[in-house]
């Protein structure tokens, strides 16, 4: 696997480039990136046809992440086209001071480096990452699923061909062009050229990646997200957040998988919680307090309240109060997103400063917990770890600072 070293190495080298190029440069190379992918919209939706009909066999959750119809492309070159309009969060001055001695001392952002993209299914994800990486200055490198090759491979080569004609070092943007499953085991041991990976897709490839590099990896765990509903919510405001935050899109890391309902919540409230999931042909499993009040509902078991379902089932259980509903987060939840549903500035104020996720929201579905509805455009995923980025990743969190110090023949006394 030296082409895998090789092509690392290319990236770094890209990097260097890529630092002394303006943001003017950066930016036209996205937009050019959009136009060319309407030039090869044929070619990615045939591409991804025959990536389709050669996962016939996986489940529909699956098949729709690999899908690309004309919403999905339309919201790749929107993405591009958002990213290129951005603030470029490169040489932005993050703190200045003059000190006493007269020493001016600046931290200023500046790009990672190289960015190695891991990820499954979703060739959306590939127009992301490389919008997300070049905004903040870096060179990635992308590794798709073996479901999507044919895809990505397009939608790569049409980016790489824009980035040349805007001037950028074409590698600055590459593709590992084969579905082998040791080019990722090589990819891993690039230490020497690759800053930071960024894997996107289960659990368990998270944790492969990270147990298996000396690289950084900036990981995306569960998204067990939760919603408590006080016992003041308004009824209609209720019934829409919990519906929109579980039915939206229930494949997704900020849909809500545990509902937690205060037990003094009216009963006529309750039930049109519950009538509107079904509705949407959702699964309740429940507490036994739910299950004597909602007639059909399932018993929840100890590990429902710890499942990511990516589908149409919910948790929910009754609580007695916030405190209640906010230790039960901290026992279950993966620090993605939670949100409350209340009246009370005063019960929102402690929602707020006890629970501890990427995303808190108060009055709003979880659904709106990602980079476009925070103003970040396109994003390479939602960080639940601490260090360095937490929450959506857009092209400010893909860069990290420098110190700059400027005297005039300063000296240390």
């Amino acid at each position: 696997m030296s082409e895998i070293m090789e092509l690392a190495r290319r990236a770094k080298a890209a990097a260097a480039r890529l630092r002394s190029l303006p943001a003017s440069c950066r930016a036209d190379a996205l937009n050019r990136m959009a136009g060319k992918l309407l030039e090869v919209r044929e070619a990615v939706l045939s591409a991804n046809q025959q990536d389709m009909a050669d996962a016939a066999g996986l489940s529909a959750a699956f098949r729709k992440r690999l899908l690309v119809d004309d919403k999905v492309f339309e919201y790749m070159i929107r993405r591009l086209r958002e990213a290129a309009a951005l603030p470029d969060p490169v040489g932005h001055i993050i703190e200045e001071r003059r000190m006493p001695s007269g020493l001016l001392v600046k931290r200023v952002a500046v790009p990672i480096g190289v960015i190695a993209m891991i990820y499954e299914a979703r060739p959306n994800v590939t127009t992301d990452a490389a919008a997300v990486a070049l905004k903040s200055g870096n060179a990635v490198i992308l590794k798709g699923g073996s479901e999507s090759l044919r895809t990505n491979l397009v939608l790569a080569e049409a980016m790489r061909s824009a980035a040349r004609e805007a001037g950028l070092p074409e590698d600055a943007v590459q593709i590992i062009p084969t579905a082998d499953r040791a080019a990722v085991s090589e990819l891993l041991k690039q230490d020497p050229f690759i800053d930071l990976i960024i894997p996107r897709g289960g659990k368990s490839l998270i944790k492969a990646i990270a147990e298996g590099t000396r690289i950084p990896v900036l990981k995306h765990y569960d998204g067990i997200c939760h919603l408590y509903i006080a016992a003041d919510a308004p009824e209609e405001k209720a019934v829409q957040l919990v519906v929109n935050s579980k039915c939206q899109n229930v494949a997704v890391c900020n849909a809500l998988e545990t509902l937690l309902i205060d037990r003094a919540l009216p009963d006529a409230v309750l039930q049109k919680i519950i009538a509107g999931l079904r509705e949407n042909s959702i699964e309740i499993r429940g507490c036994s307090d739910l299950c004597s009040r909602v007639e059909g509902c399932i018993a929840a078991t100890a590990e429902d309240w710890d499942t990511e379902y990516l589908g149409n089932i919910l948790s929910i259980r009754m609580v007695a109060g916030i405190d209640e509903a906010m230790d039960h987060i901290a026992e279950h939840g993966s620090g993605h997103t939670d949100g409350i549903v209340t009246q009370s500035d005063e019960l929102a104020l402690k929602f707020i400063e006890n629970v501890d996720s990427a995303s808190v929201l108060v009055n709003a579905s979880t659904r709106l917990s990602g980079g476009g509805d925070y103003g970040l455009g396109a994003v390479v995923g939602i960080s639940t770890d601490r260090l360095h980025a937490r929450g959506p990743v857009g092209p400010a969190e893909l860069c990290t600072y420098k110190w700059v110090a400027i005297g005039d023949g300063h000296l240390r006394s």
